[in-house]
């Protein structure tokens, strides 16, 4: 069976079905619209599109991780019910873009084997983290 695993308990055996992967990314936002664009002109995301010949944004790049964090967590903002973590090929230039368009960042630096990572704020206050991996063998 694809994309199942085989689960026992108590010998039951039966299969597991196993999401794909994220198929969007949905929240409210004072000013969707506005939001919308801050997205695409800072970050690059594609908008929705608007009728069924149109292409939303295709993520690339490598894995996603799903990770609930503890309520009293103290990685990002404690008003934050959500952080998005984007992967970008190169953080610096990145960080430089988002400060040439006047949007504040904070580099959190490099952690081995993982990455790098700087963190920031959309114009509503939602928590944004980006990451580059580290490329495998160095």
């Amino acid at each position: 069976m694809p994309y199942a695993l085989t689960y026992s308990a108590k010998q039951k055996r039966y299969a597991v079905h196993k999401v794909l992967g994220f198929g969007g990314f949905f929240f409210r936002a004072e000013d969707h619209e506005g939001l919308a664009a801050w997205y695409r002109d800072h970050l690059g995301i594609d908008l929705p599109p608007d009728d069924a010949g149109g292409s939303p944004w295709i993520a690339t790049g490598g894995p996603t991780v799903f990770a609930p964090f503890a309520q009293d967590t103290e990685y990002f903002a404690p008003e934050a019910g959500f952080m998005l973590n984007f992967r970008v090929a190169n953080l610096d230039a990145m960080l430089a873009q988002l400060d040439r368009m006047g949007v504040s960042t904070r580099l959190l630096g490099d952690f081995p084997g993982i990455g790098r990572f700087a963190h920031l704020q959309d114009p509503e206050g939602n928590a944004i983290e980006l990451w580059e991996p580290e490329e495998a063998g160095s």
